[in-house]
């Protein structure tokens, strides 16, 4: 890596290089713009003092005697890199040999290219820096004009950041003269000739008018991987009709070199974005149990992934070989976990849990996989402390895990309480706390309005019986203290979570798994005086020859037995809505989903575009948390397969989500309310919608959040495109949704639901749509999985019993110890102790995590524009007011569901957080 050395105390000049023996390579080959003339131009080169700063760099005076260019300007470009936190004595080795590289002025070049509409002229500048005492080393640059674009624009002063004592980031000058008619840089092309890669933060361009600002942030390749420099282009939006006719033609390339073509082994220093079908789940070279089907085409429609190039699988064409468990799945390398986030206790941590913790565990249980048979049992997780076995911290990750996350103490492993019962610990018996969870826990967003009776099933009669419900009319006026059925649907009292038709076709398949028994189940609520109540659950079982009509209803009863009943019926009603939450809600709709928005956004929208800008942070850590979840959480035989109902057609029911549900302008916070019925049209409330339940802290929260993000797009679509046709003119915004429609969500390509894109109106919401999924849905449905899944009875991720009945041989025993029924169909132990610790990750804050309420400090790197600043700056605002009134509901006694005795407050949606397991915090991607 690039280090600061001592000032030197002579300069020595190298003679100029001849000007016939070096050309400008932009890709790796002779450029293919007009070449008029190479002139020759010197550069000197210095390094920055890292104790100085930027600012006191850019002050220093440059000294020339170039006869060449008496008229010419002499500037200063300054460079950021960051280095390595942590290296091993061979990389500190490989460092010094970096440093006398870079001495010798073999490190790093740069091409300053201008934009100005007359003669352009590239300068090609090899960075060389000081090594101890030596001499400054300088030469002659040859230089490459053409016909250059220009532009008049200026820039901002006052947020470059001064240095900080940062001892992982260094600065360097490269001092030089360019000719008085050079113009306004636009773009800094970045070679690197050393044998590794470096970490380049930022480029600075002093001399000008203004500072000029190159904002990286991107690792550069070694040239020994790849010959193709970086393109780096200036802190300044422009749409494609509007670029600088200098800057063109590069911003044409450099979207061209991050285009893959579908073939070809990806490596990990690429930065290839390309589309690839979910072939890569089964590990069938490994065992035949483990072979898994691809999902995306017409069998199993999905949203398309990254593709990695692997070779195919030995036993199976179709489908990609995988790689060892610790080894990395390639993502484009600016898509990877920064250092400080893979020694953290979120990415760190999770690997951790997946490869070393879950083993351990299973090692210690192994032998006695033993169910919970009383509730003490469960209680032991949190107040006691779980043996582990001798040499389980010698793995030194490990032992970091234990001893810093999870407060061990030797050998132990303890749980924290989970926040559902830290205040009250019998709050999940309750029915008020079942249906209160359906507004505010971590899957708030299957409950809708009961519209009509009978209950249909869309799914054929002919193989899965009558399409009516059990739920009968009948069944349900008993349940509603008087009010007739046709007064409570008409006042829009009646509300329904339907798992039917979603996991019908799939329950003979789960039941026939080991220690694996579901149902289809319907759930029917009732709202009145402000307090919402399960009334009548439905569970279904798939038709037989002596049974066409498979159905049992439950109500909660006021007997011993039938209330036991009722437990184990709420329990498989929790087990269904858990995989829902994380097979379709969290995982497909978030994670799979805003995927191929990335890689379309990447291949499509130059990162001068607009859009990009604007989108770019939403995208951080995706693709890199979405190849560790197929590497380790949803493959065959991962966590979500051991630990969830489904077991191995985990992701095939996931597919079948994707085919009958997912529609992208249903993701729309206020359409997908007035499509559940939750919500009607109302102008004047925030997102132009009005609850029918007031007390529902997931939407009321939500809105205030997407009204406030609603309002950022639709300020900063108006800015770029105010002129009429703009958007349909635009050819990089049209391609790029048309990618999505058409390659990212291939199986769906023919929906007429597709939005349109040719108003400030269309680009708004299909944006607002994409920062909201990735930022404030993502929150609500992944960040309170530990604090509410924590606890296995409150929400146990699979049953491995069918309720007994009248007549069974279990209906003694049920009979005679209906705890021991109860706690014998929850998870094992060790599934319990599985999910609970990837459940604790999954929901925990990296130390480096950006927030929404950040925007305004993070787009201060990538825009110039001071209206466009004070959008951001006026956004955060807005959510510092958003986290006011959340904190004041929260202290709203009429609103119960966020509070009461023992009820924990509605916080997933405040945007702030500290690093950790809090149940709260606003991310701007999906980093977890």
């Amino acid at each position: 890596m690039l280090t600061a050395q001592a000032s030197p105390t002579t300069l020595r000049r190298r003679e100029p290089f001849p000007a016939a023996a070096h050309q400008l390579r932009l890709a790796g080959k002779p450029s293919t713009l007009p070449v008029l003339r190479r002139p020759v131009i010197r550069a000197v080169i210095s390094s920055g003092d890292s104790k100085t700063g930027v600012e006191k760099a850019a002050e220093k005076a440059v000294e020339s005697d170039v006869s060449s260019a008496k008229s010419g300007v002499s500037v200063r470009a300054v460079i950021r890199i960051r280095k390595k936190m942590k290296e091993r004595l061979i990389e500190k080795i490989e460092d010094q040999w970096d440093s006398f590289l870079n001495g010798i002025g073999r490190g790093i070049s740069l091409q300053l290219i201008s934009q100005e509409a007359h003669l352009g002229i590239v300068l090609d500048v090899s960075l060389s820096f000081y090594l101890l005492n030596a001499a400054l080393l300088t030469f002659f640059v040859p230089t490459q004009m053409f016909f250059l674009g220009k532009s008049d624009e200026t820039f901002v002063r006052g947020w470059l950041p001064r240095l900080s004592d940062n001892p992982y980031v260094v600065e360097y000058g490269a001092d030089m003269v360019v000719p008085s008619d050079f113009g306004q840089p636009g773009a800094v092309v970045v070679t690197n000739f050393h044998e590794k890669e470096v970490f380049l933060m930022e480029i600075v361009v002093h001399g000008f008018k203004e500072p000029i600002f190159f904002t990286a942030d991107t690792w550069i390749h070694s040239r020994n991987d790849n010959p193709e420099s970086r393109i780096i282009f200036k802190n300044q939006a422009y749409l494609p009709s509007e670029t600088p006719p200098g800057l063109k033609n590069i911003r044409n390339e450099e979207l061209s070199r991050v285009r893959g073509n579908g073939k070809g082994v990806r490596k990990l220093h690429e930065r290839i974005y390309d589309y690839d079908v979910y072939n890569d789940l089964g590990s069938s070279d490994k065992d035949e149990e483990l072979a898994r089907p691809v999902l995306g085409g017409e069998e199993r429609p999905y949203p398309r992934r990254c593709r990695t190039g692997r070779r195919p699988s030995l036993t199976d064409p179709d489908t990609e070989s995988r790689v060892e468990e610790l080894d990395p799945v390639y993502v484009p390398r600016d898509e990877t976990f920064e250092e400080v986030k893979q020694s953290a206790f979120s990415a760190g941590r999770l690997k951790a849990v997946l490869h070393n913790l879950i083993p351990l565990i299973a090692s210690r249980l192994a032998d006695s996989d033993i169910p919970f048979t009383n509730f003490s049992d469960i209680d032991d997780l949190y107040n006691d402390d779980i043996l582990l076995p001798k040499g389980a911290k010698k793995t030194h990750l490990l032992a970091n895990l234990l001893d810093q996350v999870l407060n061990v103490g030797d050998n132990l492993l303890k749980y924290e309480i989970p926040a559902i019962i830290r205040r009250d610990r019998f709050s999940w018996l309750r029915d008020n706390e079942f249906a209160r969870q359906t507004l505010a826990g971590v899957n708030p967003v299957n409950i809708e309005l009961l519209k009509e009776l009978p209950i249909l099933s869309k799914l054929d009669p002919e193989i899965y019986g009558p399409p009516e419900s059990a739920i009968t009319k009948e069944i349900i006026a008993r349940e509603l203290n008087g009010i007739s059925v046709e007064d409570a649907i008409e006042n829009k009292k009646l509300f329904i979570i339907d798992y039917h038709d979603l996991l019908l076709p799939f329950i003979e398949k789960i039941n026939e798994l080991p220690d694996r028994k579901a149902y289809a189940s319907r759930t029917v609520f009732f709202f009145d005086d402000g307090i919402l109540r399960p009334i009548v659950i439905e569970l279904s079982l798939p038709p037989t020859s002596s049974s066409k009509r498979n159905k049992k209803i439950y109500t909660h009863g006021h007997g011993a037995t039938t209330s036991w009943i009722w437990k184990l019926a709420k329990a498989h009603v929790c087990s269904n809505d858990a995989g829902a939450h994380q097979l379709v809600n969290h995982w497909l709709r978030t994670h799979a989903c805003t995927e191929p928005y990335i890689i379309a956004i990447n291949r499509q929208l130059s990162a001068m575009h607009p859009i990009y800008k604007l989108l770019h942070p939403h995208m951080r850590y995706t693709m890199e948390i979405n190849a560790l979840a197929r590497q380790s959480l949803i493959n065959g035989g991962g966590v979500i397969e051991a630990c969830f109902s489904p077991g191995k057609y985990a992701l095939e029911i996931s597919s079948a989500a994707y085919k009958s549900l997912w529609r992208f302008d249903r993701e729309a916070l206020p359409a997908d309310l007035l499509h559940r019925g939750m919500a009607v049209e109302d102008p004047t409330a925030p997102g132009g919608v009005k609850l029918l339940i007031e007390d529902y802290p997931y939407a009321a929260d939500a809105l205030l959040i997407w009204a406030a993000i609603q309002e950022l797009v639709e300020s900063y679509v108006e800015h770029y495109y105010s002129e009429p046709n703009s958007i349909s003119s635009d050819v990089e915004l049209q391609a790029w949704w048309d990618e999505i429609k058409n390659v990212a969500h291939h199986d769906k390509r023919n929906e007429t639901w597709w939005p349109n894109l040719n108003t400030q109106d269309d680009l708004s919401s299909i944006l607002t749509t994409m920062i909201w999924t990735a930022s404030g849905q993502h929150a609500a449905i992944n960040f309170g999985q530990y604090p509410f899944g924590g606890y296995v009875p409150n929400r146990p991720t699979l049953m491995r019993k069918l309720i007994p009945q009248p007549g069974d041989h279990e209906y003694e025993r049920f009979l005679h110890n209906p705890e021991y029924t109860f706690l014998t169909s929850l998870p094992t132990q060790l599934q319990a102790t599985k999910v609970m610790a990837v459940q604790d990750s999954l929901s925990a804050h990296s130390p480096d995590e950006e927030y929404l309420h950040q925007l305004d400090q993070i787009h201060r790197l990538s825009s110039n524009d001071p209206l466009v600043q004070k959008f951001f700056e006026n956004f955060s605002v807005q959510l510092e007011e958003v986290e006011r009134i959340i904190n004041l509901r929260n202290k709203n006694i009429e609103l119960t569901n966020r509070t009461g005795a023992g009820v924990p407050p509605y916080e997933l949606l405040l945007p702030t957080s500290p690093p950790g397991v809090t149940g709260r915090g606003i991310p701007n991607s999906i980093s977890i």
